[in-house]
């Protein structure tokens, strides 16, 4: 998990900050609000910054995709990682996501870290994955500093890919009207039903935590007021794009696609495939609820594909015109 905890060194990380040179947003004091902490130039156009997060009390690693034109306002699309947060294959090696958005007038902000947390605000400490205040951080603390450093202009949209399929519509519930679109690829958005509460559980445990720091027991009202899909109406004039494949091999699904790699090919076909059998039911009944209810939305559902990056990038491009004319009003 690309993620320095600070543990208390707020003087260390103000000293870091001045060396940063003062064109870079400055807390107004310590502990108050968000602020960079370093900043790394990759391209003209590419940049790695440090983000204090007060809430977390870390400083998170966020990649920024410069808009075509730095001098001009830009909207601001967030680009989520999955379960690993990142540290286990995200959009900047998985995917064509730097070309694809090159010569965009949009600001593409990548978060590192949050692994197995769905980016939410949990109850207490977990004693493996630490503070976790990602909804905090991610809808109150981050989206000022990207706009003060990177000439945001105030409109946003979010897509999020398995885990974070899930957790942008969590964000977009608990920060209305921050987000004009909203992409869910091969996500399990219904979270309280004993399905969708074994899902989160083992997500969750996949990196060791306990899911009771989280939203508590299972009875725990938390969990319901979490769920997305029984709060669906919420989401009436966002712009909706749901995708997922069904578990069966599609085009990406080769050994050519897999980059010549027979374990990663194995794992899309074994793994991702149960995977992805699984977000297609999910991915069903979220359409068939906002459906029921009159909301519309953008549903791709694939005849084809596994729990695999291919279809994500597939999906991201696919999505993109949407996200473009919900952030253009």
């Amino acid at each position: 998990m690309m993620v320095c905890r600070a543990g208390g060194v707020r003087i260390a990380i103000m000293a870091v900050a001045l060396l940063v040179g003062a064109a870079w947003p400055a807390p107004a004091a310590a502990g108050e609000q968000a602020f960079i902490t370093d900043r790394r130039i990759e391209t003209d156009k590419t940049i790695d910054i440090g983000v204090y997060s007060p809430a977390m009390d870390i400083v998170s690693r966020v990649r920024v995709l410069r808009a075509a034109d730095p001098e001009a306002p830009a909207p601001t699309l967030y680009l989520l990682n999955g379960v690993g947060g990142g540290s286990d294959g995200n959009w900047l090696d998985r995917t064509d996501v730097v070309e694809f958005f090159a010569g965009r007038q949009v600001n593409v902000v990548i978060p590192f870290g949050g692994a197995g947390s769905y980016f939410a605000d949990w109850r207490a400490v977990d004693p493996v994955l630490g503070k976790q205040r990602w909804t905090t951080f991610l809808t109150r603390e981050l989206p000022p500093v990207i706009d003060s450093a990177f000439g945001g202009n105030g409109a946003n949209a979010i897509a999020g890919l398995s885990m974070a399929g899930t957790s942008v519509f969590q964000l977009a519930l608990a920060a209305p009207g921050m987000y004009r679109a909203i992409g869910s690829y091969s996500g399990c958005v219904r979270t309280s039903d004993p399905r969708g509460q074994a899902i989160v559980s083992a997500v969750v445990g996949s990196r060791l935590g306990n899911v009771a720091n989280m939203w508590g027991p299972p009875t725990d009202p938390a969990w319901s007021a979490h769920d997305p899909y029984l709060h669906a109406e919420a989401f009436r004039g966002t712009e909706v794009y749901l995708s997922s494949g069904n578990g069966l091999p599609g085009p990406f699904d080769t050994i050519h696609a897999a980059d010549g790699d027979p374990v990663q090919l194995t794992t899309q076909l074994l793994f991702g495939a149960t995977l992805e059998a699984v977000t297609s039911v999910c991915t069903r009944q979220l359409s068939d609820r906002l459906q029921a209810l009159g909301i519309p939305a953008t549903v791709d559902l694939r005849p084809y594909g596994t729990h695999s990056w291919g279809y994500w990038e597939d999906d991201l491009h696919k999505s993109w015109p949407l996200f473009e004319a919900a952030l253009a009003r």
